[in-house]
């Protein structure tokens, strides 16, 4: 291997450490043991590099940045996930760059920047659809991809078994004695949105009951993909305004729960007693308006995907990996007479 054409890349696989351990070790880092550092030198000596000259090819081909694309920055779920992301970072040289798109048609363009070469050395692109182009150009590009909240076989990810979450929760419903259950849907572009809906649905089969579809209620405002507190409220409020209300909900994130909670009180009703609540994600509010959820190891789950990201790097040609969480039923009296 000519030396001009090492790479940070052949370094780190060759001595078996991560490309941030071998920026650090030519950056006489105190956060790399002296043992680590001597293998790393001893491998660039036994490549044909110095020290200066590898120093060189790191400027001319790292920005020592890693990317993270993500919709609807304002959500509770992707800040704890980003908390989990940053510490891992934080860990590195690394720094983290994010990009917030409010409407997942906003993604493209700036995963297209993201992706511009010299801006990042890799990217962490969550909650957003994988069709055929989108997959056919990531491919196609030089950085890493590691997908979060998704998932596709030609990349790293990790992501949540929504379908067995949505499933779970209205299982909790109808064993609680609900029998009228309804469901609070965020818009039909959220792909972990219409994966619990059918675990909602393969529920209602597998108790060999149909699902009322006046009940199930969309929100069709692409903003925030119809995960907000007021797109809860809204639906809540038309499911009270039917001939025959349910008498437990099914919301798809704990923020729609809560616009929803907030609607069954104003209209002078009791969470729990009247009718029956349940979220997803267990985001921090939820713990103390006794909501109950489908827990995610969100900031897990940002450590982990950056822990893909940062092996990806060293091991460029590794087999994918798919890391799939299952949620934790949290019961609270929002879905049980306490």
């Amino acid at each position: 291997m000519a030396a001009d054409t090492i790479t940070i890349y052949d370094i780190a696989a060759q001595a078996k450490v991560s490309i941030a351990t071998v920026s650090r070790a030519f950056n006489n880092s105190n956060r790399v043991s002296p043992k680590t550092r001597d293998r790393v030198f001893a491998v660039a000596k036994t490549l044909g590099y110095h020290p200066n000259a590898l120093a060189r090819n790191l400027a001319r081909q790292q920005s020592n940045l890693v990317s993270a694309v993500i919709p609807m920055m304002t959500s509770y779920f992707y800040l704890e996930v980003l908390q989990g992301v940053q510490t891992r970072i934080a860990k590195t040289e690394y720094d983290l760059l994010v990009y917030s798109a409010p409407e997942l048609e906003d993604v493209e363009g700036l995963l297209q920047s993201a992706l511009t070469r010299g801006k990042s050395e890799g990217v962490l692109l969550f909650s957003s659809p994988m069709d055929s182009g989108r997959v056919e150009m990531l491919k196609s590009r030089e950085q890493p991809v590691v997908l979060v909240d998704q998932n596709h076989p030609d990349f790293d990810s990790v992501s949540i078994d929504n379908e067995e979450g949505g499933f779970w929760a209205t299982e909790h419903l109808l064993s609680q004695g609900y029998k009228r259950l309804a469901m609070i849907m965020a818009n039909r572009v959220s792909v972990p949105a219409m994966k619990r809906a059918e675990g909602f649905r393969i529920a209602h089969q597998k108790a060999g009951m149909a699902v009322d579809e006046q009940l199930v209620v969309e929100n069709d405002d692409p903003a925030f993909h119809g995960y907000t507190e007021e797109a809860g409220y809204k639906a809540m409020g038309s499911l009270l305004e039917h001939h025959t209300p349910p008498d437990a909900v099914f919301a798809t994130s704990d923020i729609q729960a809560l616009g929803a909670k907030r609607a069954i009180e104003d209209a002078g009703l009791v969470v729990g007693r009247d009718i029956g609540l349940i979220g997803f994600d267990d985001i921090m509010i939820s713990r103390y308006v006794g909501l109950s959820t489908l827990r995610q190891p969100m900031f897990d789950m940002g450590a982990k995907a950056a822990e893909l990201l940062l092996q990806r790097f060293a091991e460029p040609t590794a087999p994918v990996t798919q890391t799939v969480f299952s949620p934790e039923l949290v019961e609270r009296c929002s879905s049980r007479k306490c």
